[in-house]
């Protein structure tokens, strides 16, 4: 077998609880999960894999209907397991949802996570139920499966609820709430146009995770309508300042570089509010400035910044030396014996102007 599925196999019981024995490191050799996935890891045909899977669906839904079944957990996963390999099971839905609704704390996980497979209609109701729960792992879950699946038909149901989760105490529930408001700003933009100023609440969140989140929402509003957002350009570059600065805590470190995903949506964001504007790109210059200093070639996702920052350097209004030493580093990247770098300088926008 695999070293692939050997771990997946070790990590699914932590993931999932679904072991008996406390502190089991693997799924047990009886556990039917664990001979279903085995069983698959060893057919060498499509067509002996859709006879197990037709078996094992079988014997799944005879277990959901029996009235004594007492596994229902694991039930359900074996069900997500067969769905993710593109079988139907839409006979589990109502399960999975009654799952949600009843029982322990991984109960409701696991039959949350089988819902978020399918959009089902009356998911509504456990939805709602949980973001009202004084229960912080309920209310976390709720977000998750909000912020994943939800049909925008469904969404002024629940969106008073969301809004309320950004005054929350707890970080991780403001961070979710967020998430989840700019999933629905993707699918159903004109709902939440009402709630732009909490949107700009959360970018001033003490939290660095409630705050990262809510430059996923900015980043798409400034790429629709960057003149809407020039008076935030001074609010974004002290961000990056903190961030380049090492401000930040040490959990969102990669690396030992402070904060790159974070440092490259705000050269993303400053790129297209110093696009053609003279004074809010010469606000930028010294931390464009640093941010080339700092970023230091030696790993790929410092290459990444780089990248950003000599693309916001070429995009915005253009300043001498600035230009030189991204120029410089364009340079760097045609030297380096990393094939992928070179290829880099393509999509610089200096040479896609000059292609």
């Amino acid at each position: 077998m695999s070293d692939v599925v050997e771990k997946t196999l070790t990590a699914l019981p932590s993931l999932l609880s679904l072991d008996s024995q406390p502190g089991s490191a693997r799924l047990s050799t009886n556990s039917k999960l664990g001979n279903l996935i085995r069983g698959i890891t060893e057919l060498t045909s499509k067509h002996e894999e859709e006879k197990l899977i037709q078996r094992e669906l079988l014997l799944i839904k005879e277990q959901v209907s029996s009235p004594n079944t007492t596994m229902m957990k694991e039930i359900m996963v074996r069900a997500i397991y067969c769905e993710m390999l593109g079988y139907g099971v839409s006979f589990s839905y109502i399960h999975a949802i009654k799952l949600a609704q009843q029982g322990n704390v991984l109960e409701k996980r696991v039959g949350k996570c089988k819902k978020t497979l399918h959009s089902y209609p009356i998911l509504s109701l456990p939805v709602t139920m949980d973001l009202q729960s004084t229960n912080l792992i309920e209310v976390c879950m709720a977000l998750t499966v909000v912020s994943q699946m939800f049909p925008k038909d469904m969404i002024p149901a629940i969106l008073p609820l969301v809004e309320e989760k950004l005054n929350h105490p707890k970080e991780i529930i403001r961070r979710k709430a967020v998430l989840a408001l700019y999933k629905f700003y993707l699918i159903a933009p004109n709902q939440v146009q009402h709630i732009h100023n909490k949107f700009r609440k959360a970018l001033c969140d003490k939290d660095p995770g409630v705050m990262s989140a809510s430059l996923h929402i900015y980043l798409q509003l400034i790429q629709e309508n960057p003149e809407g957002y020039k008076d935030l350009a001074g609010s974004f570059i002290t961000i990056l300042k903190q961030v380049v600065g090492g401000k930040l805590p040490m959990d969102f470190n990669y690396h030992s570089v402070p904060a790159p995903w974070l440092q490259i949506h705000l050269l993303r964001i400053l790129s297209l509010l110093g696009k053609n504007d003279r004074s809010t790109s010469e606000i930028m210059y010294e931390i464009l400035d640093e941010s080339l200093r700092r970023a230091e070639m030696n790993h790929n996702i410092t290459y990444a910044i780089l990248y950003e920052c000599v693309k916001c350097i070429y995009t915005i209004y253009p300043k001498t030396d600035l230009l030189e030493k991204a120029a410089k580093c364009i340079g760097n990247f045609v030297m380096s014996p990393k094939i992928n770098l070179k290829y880099l300088v393509l999509y610089t926008p200096k040479n896609k102007n000059n292609t």
